[in-house]
């Protein structure tokens, strides 16, 4: 029986992608170094802030010392490019459906910038766990933070399920054994694809006994 949804932050609880866009720009373009392509867009939305930066920057190591942009990172504040990102609009009527006959979680790559995110979007009622890049030894799509809530929470692979769009979503949960939700990629490896939310209300997993 189902007791345990777990999140992805980036494209499944907000879209940030412009975000992202805006914010990795930043960084280039006060090192004097040109915008990213989209290929590049799509590797820093689902990868963790240090990969990506390793990433962006990997053609201007020669001019550009990456101690350098760690410092300014750390010292930028984030709360601006928020203002790029949406929330999904039915999450919240999402999560009051939840409550309280699921627990809920969150994984994700995300690092110091979480908790920023969750206050902003008024999240942090909602869950009961929030595990990112930070809290554990190595990030998505390695085991180690859906291993950290299986824990905390007592329970096993088949009583959990997550919610993600990316292929490093759909590894993260192959690393357990957690059956994943793809959201809005149709073309992502998983039993259920959703456009939105509130459609997930109505997969198989959750017409169990315990939702009344």
């Amino acid at each position: 029986m189902l007791k345990l949804v777990v999140f992805d932050c980036d494209g499944v609880m907000i879209n940030s992608r412009e975000a992202n866009r805006v914010y990795y720009n930043h960084l280039l373009s006060t090192f004097s170094c040109p915008p990213m392509d989209e290929a590049e867009v799509d590797y820093v939305h689902i990868h963790n802030v240090l990969e990506s930066t390793q990433h962006i920057f990997r053609h201007h190591r020669e001019r550009v010392d990456l101690a350098a942009v760690d410092r300014y990172r750390e010292e930028l504040d984030y709360a601006p490019f928020l203002r790029h990102a949406e929330l999904e609009p039915d999450l919240h009527e999402f999560l009051a459906w939840l409550k309280p006959a699921y627990r809920t979680a969150i994984s994700t790559a995300r690092m110091n910038t979480m908790d920023l995110v969750m206050d902003i979007f008024e999240l942090r009622p909602w869950f009961d766990m929030v595990v990112t890049a930070s809290d554990v030894p190595n990030p998505k799509p390695a085991p180690d933070a859906l291993e950290m809530i299986l824990k905390r929470f007592r329970l096993q692979a088949e009583e959990v399920i997550y919610i993600g769009d990316s292929g490093v979503d759909r590894d993260h949960c192959a690393a357990v054994g957690i059956e994943l939700i793809a959201f809005k990629n149709p073309e992502l490896e998983a039993r259920f694809h959703v456009d939105d939310f509130m459609s997930i209300t109505t997969l198989p997993p959750f017409s169990a006994p315990s939702r009344g």
